[in-house]
Protein backbone atom coordinates (compact mmCIF):
# COMPACT_ATOMS: atom_id res chain seq x y z
CA UNK A 1 0.00 0.00 0.00
CA UNK A 2 0.92 3.39 -0.85
CA UNK A 3 3.04 5.28 2.40
CA UNK A 4 0.76 8.50 2.18
CA UNK A 5 -2.44 6.30 2.58
CA UNK A 6 -0.86 4.05 5.12
CA UNK A 7 -0.15 7.46 6.71
CA UNK A 8 -4.27 9.12 6.17
CA UNK A 9 -5.31 5.53 7.46
CA UNK A 10 -3.71 6.13 10.76
CA UNK A 11 -4.81 9.67 11.31
CA UNK A 12 -8.14 9.06 9.94
CA UNK A 13 -8.27 6.17 12.84
CA UNK A 14 -7.01 8.92 15.58
CA UNK A 15 -9.87 11.00 14.62
CA UNK A 16 -12.41 8.99 14.61
CA UNK A 17 -11.53 7.46 18.11
CA UNK A 18 -12.56 10.98 19.21
CA UNK A 19 -15.22 11.67 16.76
CA UNK A 20 -18.62 10.82 16.55
CA UNK A 21 -21.80 12.28 15.23
CA UNK A 22 -25.36 11.74 17.12
CA UNK A 23 -28.71 12.98 16.37
CA UNK A 24 -27.95 16.55 18.21
CA UNK A 25 -24.75 17.31 16.68
CA UNK A 26 -24.36 14.82 13.43
CA UNK A 27 -20.61 14.36 11.90
CA UNK A 28 -20.21 16.56 8.96
CA UNK A 29 -16.76 14.16 6.70
CA UNK A 30 -15.10 15.55 3.94
CA UNK A 31 -14.01 12.97 1.08
CA UNK A 32 -11.33 14.05 -1.74
CA UNK A 33 -10.20 12.71 -4.56
CA UNK A 34 -8.24 13.72 -7.31
CA UNK A 35 -10.94 15.21 -9.67
CA UNK A 36 -13.38 15.74 -7.03
CA UNK A 37 -14.57 16.07 -3.29
CA UNK A 38 -17.67 15.05 -1.24
CA UNK A 39 -19.37 16.02 1.70
CA UNK A 40 -21.82 14.37 3.85
CA UNK A 41 -23.60 14.63 6.86
CA UNK A 42 -23.81 11.62 9.12
CA UNK A 43 -25.55 10.34 12.76
CA UNK A 44 -23.44 7.64 13.60
CA UNK A 45 -25.54 6.07 16.29
CA UNK A 46 -28.46 5.62 13.81
CA UNK A 47 -26.09 5.42 10.88
CA UNK A 48 -27.55 7.23 8.60
CA UNK A 49 -26.37 9.93 6.29
CA UNK A 50 -28.78 12.74 6.93
CA UNK A 51 -27.71 14.84 3.84
CA UNK A 52 -24.62 14.89 1.18
CA UNK A 53 -23.31 16.96 -1.50
CA UNK A 54 -20.38 16.18 -4.12
CA UNK A 55 -18.56 18.37 -6.86
CA UNK A 56 -19.83 15.40 -9.39
CA UNK A 57 -22.95 17.44 -10.65
CA UNK A 58 -21.16 20.86 -11.17
CA UNK A 59 -21.19 21.29 -15.02
CA UNK A 60 -19.18 24.82 -14.47
CA UNK A 61 -15.90 25.11 -15.21
CA UNK A 62 -14.13 26.36 -11.86
CA UNK A 63 -10.50 25.31 -9.99
CA UNK A 64 -10.83 22.59 -7.60
CA UNK A 65 -10.79 25.13 -4.41
CA UNK A 66 -13.97 26.85 -5.94
CA UNK A 67 -15.91 23.44 -6.58
CA UNK A 68 -15.25 23.07 -2.55
CA UNK A 69 -16.39 25.69 -2.24
CA UNK A 70 -19.73 25.55 -3.76
CA UNK A 71 -19.89 21.78 -2.15
CA UNK A 72 -19.49 23.51 0.59
CA UNK A 73 -22.25 25.94 0.50
CA UNK A 74 -24.89 22.82 -0.96
CA UNK A 75 -24.20 20.78 2.11
CA UNK A 76 -24.63 23.70 4.43
CA UNK A 77 -28.06 24.18 2.47
CA UNK A 78 -29.20 20.55 2.64
CA UNK A 79 -27.79 20.36 6.53
CA UNK A 80 -30.16 23.38 7.36
CA UNK A 81 -33.11 21.96 5.06
CA UNK A 82 -32.83 18.48 7.52
CA UNK A 83 -32.96 20.46 10.38
CA UNK A 84 -29.29 20.38 11.10
CA UNK A 85 -27.83 23.35 12.52
CA UNK A 86 -24.72 22.01 14.38
CA UNK A 87 -22.18 19.69 13.33
CA UNK A 88 -19.07 18.13 14.31
CA UNK A 89 -16.06 18.46 11.68
CA UNK A 90 -14.35 15.55 10.22
CA UNK A 91 -11.44 16.27 7.98
CA UNK A 92 -11.15 12.57 7.43
CA UNK A 93 -7.17 12.65 7.51
CA UNK A 94 -6.62 15.56 5.22
CA UNK A 95 -4.83 18.37 6.39
CA UNK A 96 -7.07 21.30 7.36
CA UNK A 97 -5.72 23.19 4.21
CA UNK A 98 -6.46 24.03 0.43
CA UNK A 99 -9.92 22.53 -0.44
CA UNK A 100 -10.85 20.80 3.03
CA UNK A 101 -10.44 24.48 4.52
CA UNK A 102 -12.49 26.06 1.96
CA UNK A 103 -15.13 23.35 2.00
CA UNK A 104 -15.46 23.94 5.78
CA UNK A 105 -15.49 28.44 5.30
CA UNK A 106 -18.03 27.98 3.29
CA UNK A 107 -20.40 25.40 5.02
CA UNK A 108 -19.99 28.14 8.51
CA UNK A 109 -20.64 30.92 5.57
CA UNK A 110 -23.73 28.98 4.82
CA UNK A 111 -25.36 28.85 8.31
CA UNK A 112 -23.62 25.28 9.91
CA UNK A 113 -22.04 25.99 12.93
CA UNK A 114 -18.80 23.75 13.94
Amino acid sequence: MNKKLVRRSKIKARIRSKISGTAEKPRLTVFRSNAQIYAQVIDDVKGVTLASASSLGNKEKVNKTEQAAIVGKQIAEKAIAAGVNEVVFDRNGYLYHGRVKQLADAAREGGLKF
